[in-house]
């Protein structure tokens, strides 16, 4: 079963094999490059990492989403929205995103981000909430943190060579209308 998200002019989707060539193209960006840990730069590496996100939803812990807008001449890739770390010992997953250089500035990350939380909340009741991690340099990434409503709660120290960097940790709670009885804040 193929599960899509709608948010506002975009659509969220499980990756596919078709999606190679544009997880090629948007991984040809060098500042996608630097804030992603797995860069995808060759077809062997770009089959590797649509084969991981099937893996990863098959598993259960790692939910991966293909952002798609609609263009003259059909749905163009603009982003990656993920949740990580979805397990019954971890209440909080973290949500992870990136955006395609030729989609940024246009609230591509926002609209994706907020329609995966919704979607991680409803799916899976036992949540307390969603941590979104960046490190203290990615500016954009605290930006997109603040209009989806995640609340900054710490500085994280660096974690060389993954986060060579200080990081934030910003905390998206449950929303009110998705409380389950005996669930707090």
């Amino acid at each position: 079963m193929v599960i899509e998200l709608r948010a506002s002019e975009l659509a969220l989707r499980q990756w596919m094999d078709d999606d190679l060539d544009a997880l090629l193209a948007a991984y040809r960006d060098p500042v996608l490059r630097r804030w992603t840990r797995l860069p995808v730069t060759s077809i062997d590496e770009g089959r590797h990492w649509l084969e991981r996100t099937r893996q990863d939803w098959a598993d259960g812990r790692r939910y991966s989403f293909a952002v798609l807008e609609d263009h003259a001449d059909g749905p163009r890739l603009v982003a990656n929205v993920v949740l990580k770390g979805v397990t019954p010992q971890r209440p909080a997953p973290e949500v992870g995103y990136w955006t395609a250089s030729w989609a940024r500035g246009r609230g591509v990350a926002p609209r994706a981000v907020t329609a995966l939380s919704g979607w991680a909340f409803d799916r899976f009741p036992g949540l307390t909430h969603l941590d979104l991690l960046h490190q203290v340099d990615n500016v954009a990434s605290c930006r997109v943190a603040q209009k989806c409503g995640f609340l900054y709660e710490e500085t994280l120290p660096a974690r060389p060579p993954t986060f060579p960097l200080d990081g934030h940790r910003h905390v998206l709670p449950v929303p009110v209308r998705q409380l389950h009885p005996g669930q707090m804040r």
